[in-house]
C-alpha cells in the first residue's frame, strides 16, 4: 500500500516521500481502516522539522499523520463496537501514527462512528482539533458557563473548533486574529475578536478565567499577564509540566531540563495563584461519540480550508505550514463511495 513517509528531519519537500509499504496486520483489540480522508496538522511539520527531539528518537522512515476518516475493513476478533463496513473516525494511538496512508490501524478504544451528517473530508478534520480542545476546555481547564475565556489564533484549525466548544459550554470567547478574518470568527460565535495587526491583547489586562494558548514561545509567559488570580492556562504549544513530563515517562535528567526551562513560567503561575498545565491530547473513542453528538446537532461545524489528492499530501504539508489556513487542511487518500 502507499504511506507519506517522514525520511529524516529537515524541511516539508526534502523530508517526506511517497512509499510502498506493507499493509498492516491487526490485533485483536484492533482495527483495519481502509482510509478515505485524513488531516494535517502544525504538529505534523514540527514533527519533521525536529522540534519533538527531545521526547524520543525516531527511527525513520516513519508514517506522518494523526487522523483518519474511512471505512472498516477487518476487526480484531476481540471487537465487539464495530464491523466490517462501518464508516468510523479516530485519532489513533501514537504506536500506529501514519494516516496519510491507504489503510490504518488503530484500536477499537480510540474508535468512533462518524458523525452521520459528514462526510469523509468532514469527519477527517475533528480527531485531532477536537480530542485536544475538549481535553483542554473541559478535562484540564473545566471551563463553565459564564466565564470569559482567551483563545489564540481563532481561524485556525484549533481555534476554529475552540471557539464553537467554549460558546457551547456557555463561555465569553474572546479571540485573535488578523483584520481578513475578523467577521469569519464571530461567525463561530466569537464575542470580542482581537486584531492582532493593530491590538495588542495585552491591553486587556488581568480579565480572563482561562487563556488556550495555542502559540507557545512568548505567548505562553504573557498569558498570565491577562489571567485573573486563580485563573487557568492550558498550552498546546508551550513549555511542558512536571506533570506532563511524567506522563510521558521522560527520564529524571530530560524531566530536570524541562523543568529548568520551564521555571518563568511556574513562577508566573505561582505568583498568580494559577494553575498551567501543558496538553498533550491522549487518543479517546468515547470522547470522540460525544463529539460526534456535537456535530450531528448542529452545535459544533467543521471548517476545512482547502482539499488534497493524496498525491498532493506534501504540498498539503507545505501549505499548512504557512501559517495561512482557515480551518483544517485535508487529504483525500481515496474517493468517497
Amino acid at each position: 500500500m502507499k504511506s507519506l513517509m517522514i525520511t529524516k528531519y529537515g524541511d516539508i519537500s526534502s523530508s517526506l516521500e511517497q512509499q510502498e509499504v506493507t499493509r498492516p496486520i491487526i490485533e485483536a483489540n484492533q482495527i483495519l481502516i481502509k482510509t478515505y480522508s485524513s488531516s494535517f496538522n502544525p504538529y505534523d511539520y514540527k514533527v519533521v522539522k525536529g522540534d519533538f527531539k527531545a521526547m524520543g528518537k525516531i527511527s525513520f522512515p516513519i508514517g506522518i499523520g494523526r487522523d483518519v476518516s474511512g471505512i472498516v475493513e477487518e476487526v480484531g476478533k476481540s471487537v465487539k463496537k464495530f464491523k466490517v463496513g462501518d464508516k468510523v473516525y479516530s485519532r489513533p494511538n501514537e504506536s500506529f501514527v501514519g494516516t496519510m496512508a491507504e489503510y490504518v490501524v488503530t484500536n477499537d478504544e480510540d474508535t468512533a462512528l462518524m458523525p452521520s451528517n459528514l462526510n469523509f473530508d468532514e469527519s477527517a478534520s475533528i480527531p485531532l482539533v477536537g480530542l485536544t480542545s475538549y481535553q483542554a476546555l473541559v478535562d484540564i481547564a473545566k471551563l463553565s458557563k459564564g466565564e470569559s475565556i482567551l483563545i489564540h489564533a481563532g481561524s485556525g484549525g484549533i481555534g476554529t473548533f475552540a471557539i464553537q466548544l467554549a460558546k457551547h459550554l456557555g463561555a465569553k470567547v474572546t479571540t485573535t486574529t488578523s483584520t481578513k478574518n475578523i467577521s469569519f470568527v464571530k461567525s463561530l460565535g466569537a464575542d470580542k475578536v482581537i486584531d492582532y495587526t493593530s491590538q495588542n491583547y495585552l491591553d486587556e489586562g488581568a480579565v480572563f478565567d482561562v487563556v488556550y494558548d495555542t502559540l507557545g514561545s512568548n505567548y505562553t509567559l504573557d498569558s498570565f499577564k491577562v489571567l485573573k488570580s486563580g485563573g487557568r492556562v492550558v498550552s498546546i504549544a508551550g513549555t511542558i509540566d512536571s506533570i506532563t513530563a511524567e506522563q510521558f515517562g521522560l527520564n529524571k535528567f530530560i524531566r530536570m531540563i524541562l523543568s529548568f526551562q520551564a521555571r518563568k513560567v511556574t513562577k508566573a503561575a505561582a505568583k498568580m495563584n494559577a494553575m498551567y498545565r501543558f496538553l498533550f491530547m491522549s487518543p479517546n473513542g468515547d470522547q470522540l461519540e460525544k463529539l460526534a453528538k456535537l456535530y450531528e446537532s448542529g452545535t459544533i461545524k467543521p471548517l476545512i480550508d482547502k482539499v488534497f489528492n493524496f498525491d498532493e499530501s506534501i504540498q498539503a504539508l507545505e501549505y499548512l505550514a504557512k501559517g495561512r489556513a482557515k480551518g483544517k487542511v485535508i487529504v483525500k487518500i481515496r474517493e468517497d463511495i
